[in-house]
């Protein structure tokens, strides 16, 4: 089973840590999404990998609406979604472009990749050096600042499950309560992500195997989503943010290199 992955003990081994990560993510410490993006590349490597990464980050939603289930702002929704669709069809034409099993195209995916992942670094690092909160009101947050925040946050999405970083920014411009900021994330994602899938299954990242595969981390995203809220309580959360900085820093260079 699952001849096409080629999977040795080490994959396993990370496959389990990215689903550790989903479930972490969700529940307690958001920062670790950024890190799940560049372990999936390295275990399965191109755009495989965002379909196989999909269906797991649609389970972890699940939990995540359902406990924010009356958190949502859906005007904010409405304003992006939208353009995130145009950002996911912009994504799966760049994909079909470059080829699943094309020769190069997983070199060529997983360069992508690790460029989307450290420019979300620099975004979220900028965020959080410079955009104090006395200063989050100098952004705009008018209808074209939406739809380019929609647009990108949809391709970033679509090309490496990435756009964490580009709605952080919007939802901070907005000023959300810190409750509606994270019920209306949720939603945003549970419903962009479900957008995608479409487009996945034309493109072939989507098959039986990738749902048998994502099946057998289900486990790990359960503990996961545990370990977050405890730690959510204990760890403090800049110590955490920054650790995941600097892997996801090694992983998208790791990526970027030949």
């Amino acid at each position: 089973m699952f001849e096409s992955y080629d999977l040795t003990t080490f994959k396993w081994i990370l496959l389990a840590l990215s689903g550790l990560l989903i479930g972490v993510s969700k529940t307690g410490l958001p920062g670790f999404g950024i890190l799940i993006v560049p372990l999936m590349a390295m275990v399965v490597p191109g755009m495989k990998s965002a379909g196989l990464l999909l269906p797991l980050l649609i389970f972890a939603d699940l939990f995540a609406i359902w406990v924010h289930r009356r958190n949502c702002l859906w005007r904010h929704i409405l304003r992006t979604v939208g353009p995130a669709l145009a950002g996911i069809v912009a994504g799966f034409l760049l994909m079909r472009s470059i080829g699943v099993d094309r020769p190069g195209s997983d070199v060529t995916m997983n360069r992508i990749i690790g460029g989307i992942v450290l420019f979300m670094l620099a975004l979220r690092g900028w965020q959080t050096r410079f955009l104090t909160p006395d200063k989050q009101d100098r952004i705009p947050h008018n209808l074209p600042f939406a739809f380019a925040m929609g647009f990108l946050a949809g391709l970033t999405t679509m090309l490496a499950n990435a756009a964490g970083p580009v709605m952080i920014l919007y939802l901070l411009a907005v000023r959300l309560p810190k409750i509606h900021f994270v019920g209306t994330s949720a939603w945003f994602f549970f419903i962009v992500n479900w957008l995608k899938v479409p487009f996945h299954t034309q493109l072939a990242t989507l098959t039986m195997e990738t749902f048998l595969l994502d099946a057998c981390l289900i486990p790990a995203i359960l503990i996961g989503g545990i370990l977050g809220l405890v730690a959510l309580k204990r760890i403090p959360q800049h110590a955490f943010d920054r650790l995941v900085f600097i892997l996801a820093l090694i992983a998208a260079i790791y990526l970027l290199l030949p």
